[in-house]
């Protein structure tokens, strides 16, 4: 009886080199890359329904049409030489981004819910890189829809300038204060889990956060608590920045830009903290 031939072994099978993370300045290429890919895609949404910039910037521009002409009239609210418009548009201006920005939770719960979330937690893009591209997102709308307040406020006489260092940074400003109240709505988003939950709070904070701050009237008006409190919020620096940039109140640029910018990293860190606990 033969014996069936053996084959010889087969050479072992070759794989691909092992590609090794990036370290330095291409690790920063990289994440920036990624930032960009999902402010993109966040970016893109506004496809879909174009209109939403217009209808969400419809309050905002009711209250610089009849709150701001009103109280302008009344003269009831000491502004010193500067006219009440020109002191009320970078408030508004800084509403307008606001609204937009503290609903943005709602956004990573709608991923959440179909799938996409898990899937992009599974990759090897860190957590803040997905947190930064949408906020990066709601700066852009938010800037997208100011321009419709600052339209508005020339038409309606404020002296705004036109310098374009200065527009350069009140859209800085904008961003900034988009990126942490963004942040804000994704922390609150990861703590409670669901939609109706998160609107209602949203809903809950959005004026306290509006009031408590200088965008309607100036500080020294305010009893001592709520100065206090509006110290200690985000807003009314965005809005002493604006005003100064926009309309040539006083302001402390580096004190403005400082606690925004130091926001925004906080929102983020905290932000990203907290999206593992809406895969769960």
């Amino acid at each position: 009886m033969s014996e069936a031939p053996v084959e010889p072994l087969s050479a072992p099978a070759e794989y691909p080199p092992l590609r090794h993370a990036p370290h330095g300045p291409a690790r920063l290429l990289v994440l920036a890359s990624r930032i960009g890919t999902f402010a993109l895609v966040e970016l893109q949404k506004l496809r879909h329904d174009r209109t939403e910039l217009v209808t969400r910037a419809v309050q905002p521009a009711l209250w610089m049409l009849i709150f701001g002409t009103t109280f302008s009239r009344l003269r009831s609210i000491p502004t010193g030489s500067l006219p009440y418009l020109d002191f009320l548009a970078p408030g508004i201006i800084a509403q307008s981004a606001l609204f937009i920005a503290i609903f943005y939770g709602i956004q990573i719960i709608w991923d959440r819910d179909a799938g996409i979330l898990n899937k992009l937690m599974v990759t090897p893009t860190p957590r803040s890189a997905l947190i930064a591209g949408k906020c990066f997102a709601a700066g852009v709308r938010s800037v997208a829809q100011v321009l419709i307040i600052v339209v508005l406020s020339l038409v309606m006489g404020v002296h705004m300038t036109l310098n374009p260092l200065k527009l350069l940074g009140a859209v800085v400003a904008v961003m900034l204060g988009a990126s942490f109240f963004a942040c804000l709505s994704m922390t609150i988003a990861g703590l409670v889990g669901q939609r109706d939950r998160l609107m209602g709070i949203g809903q809950a904070i959005t004026m306290p956060l509006f009031f408590a701050s200088n965008a309607l009237y100036p500080l020294d008006l305010m009893p001592g608590w709520l100065r206090v409190i509006s110290h200690v919020n985000p807003l009314s620096y965005e809005v002493e920045m604006l005003r100064g940039l926009l309309v040539g109140a006083g302001y402390r640029l580096w004190l403005d830009l400082g606690v925004l910018v130091l926001a925004a990293i906080v929102g983020t860190v905290c932000a990203s903290s907290l999206l593992g606990r809406l895969t769960r």
